[in-house]
C-alpha cells in the first residue's frame, strides 16, 4: 500500500513538472541543437532555406578571424577581472553591513539598487557620464583636472576598464546578500571560542570565516563568472564593440556576425561560447567543491 501511495506521489511530481520542462525544452534544448546544427552549414541570408552542409568549415572561418580572436580573450578578461571585482566589493560590502541595523538596512537597499536596475538603462547613464562632455569630465574640469579629461569610451584601455568598474559596480550588492546569508550561517561558537584562546580578528576571519564561506565563494564565482562570460547588453550599449572591435566580446561577435546574414557563421560562434561556458563552470565547480568545509 505504501508502495502504491509513493509511486502516486511520484508520478504527481512528474506531472508537475511537464510544464517547465516543456518550456525548458522549446527554448533551451530544441535553440541549443538548431545552432549545433546549423553551424556545420553555410546557412546564411541568402541561402535562408537551403543550407549546404560545410563541416567545420565554420569553425575554421571563425577561429581564423582576428576579430573573433579578440573577441574571446576580451570575453575572459572580463569575465574573471569583474568576477575578482564583484566577489571582493561583495565581500567587504557584507562584512561592513553584517550587523542588523536601520543604517545598515538602507545602505544594502542603495547598494541593491543597481542590480534590479537594466543593463540597458545603467549603459545609457554611464554613456552619458563617461563623453567627452559628459559629467565625469565637466567635475574634473571643476576640480581643475582639465588635462585628466578625456572620452573615456573612444580607447581600449579606458573604454575596457570602464565596462569592467561598472559591472563590478553593478552586481557587489547582489553578491553582498549571498555573503551576508553565508555569515549568518556561522555558528558563533566558532568566534567565542576563538576569542577565548585569544585569536586576533584577522587570523579569526583567516582560519575560520573564509573556510566556512566557501559555499558561498562557490555559488558567487560559478554565477558571476558565466554571467559576464554571456555579456552582451552593457557592452553593446556603451561601447557597441569598439572603438572599433577594441571591446567586442563573444556575445556582439555572434549578433554582429547574425546581423551581417553570416547565420551559419554566428551559430559556430554561439556554440563556442556555449562550450566555453559550460567548460569553465565544471572545472570552477569542481575545483571549489573541494574546498567547502562543512559546519
Amino acid at each position: 500500500m505504501r508502495r502504491k501511495s509513493n509511486t502516486k506521489k511520484s508520478f504527481y511530481t512528474a506531472r508537475l513538472s511537464i510544464p517547465a520542462l516543456f518550456f525548458y525544452g522549446l527554448f533551451i534544448v530544441v535553440p541549443f541543437f538548431m545552432s549545433m546544427v546549423l553551424s556545420f552549414t553555410d546557412w546564411n541570408i541568402d541561402r535562408l532555406f537551403q543550407p549546404v552542409f560545410r563541416g567545420i568549415d565554420n569553425y575554421v572561418t571563425i577561429f581564423q578571424d582576428p576579430i573573433f580572436i579578440r573577441s574571446l580573450g576580451n570575453t575572459l578578461l572580463f569575465a574573471f577581472s569583474t568576477t575578482i571585482l564583484k566577489t571582493v566589493f561583495g565581500l567587504l560590502l557584507a562584512l561592513g553591513l553584517l550587523k542588523a541595523t536601520r543604517l545598515n538596512s538602507v545602505l544594502r537597499t542603495i547598494f541593491y539598487v543597481p542590480c534590479v536596475l537594466s543593463p540597458l538603462i545603467i549603459g545609457v547613464i554611464f554613456t552619458s557620464i563617461l563623453a567627452r562632455e559628459g559629467l565625469l569630465n565637466n567635475l574634473l574640469q571643476v576640480l581643475h583636472l582639465s588635462p585628466m579629461a578625456q572620452d573615456w569610451l573612444a580607447s581600449y584601455g579606458t573604454a575596457m576598464g570602464s565596462v569592467i568598474l561598472i559591472e563590478g559596480w553593478m552586481w557587489s550588492g547582489f553578491n553582498m546578500f549571498i555573503f551576508i546569508s553565508g555569515l549568518q550561517a556561522i555558528p558563533r561558537d566558532y568566534y567565542e571560542a576563538a576569542e577565548t584562546e585569544g585569536i586576533s580578528r584577522f587570523n579569526q576571519f583567516r582560519h575560520i570565516t573564509l573556510p566556512l564561506l566557501v559555499p558561498s565563494f562557490t555559488v558567487i564565482i560559478t554565477l558571476n563568472v558565466t554571467g559576464s562570460l554571456k555579456v552582451f547588453d552593457l557592452i553593446y550599449v556603451l561601447t557597441n564593440g569598439g572603438p572599433g572591435f577594441d571591446t567586442q566580446v563573444l556575445s556582439t561577435f555572434t549578433y554582429r556576425a547574425f546581423g551581417l546574414g553570416l547565420l551559419g557563421e554566428s551559430s559556430a560562434s554561439a556554440v563556442v561560447l556555449m562550450v566555453v561556458v559550460t567548460v569553465i563552470s565544471f572545472i570552477l565547480n569542481k575545483i571549489l567543491r573541494r574546498r567547502e568545509v562543512e559546519l
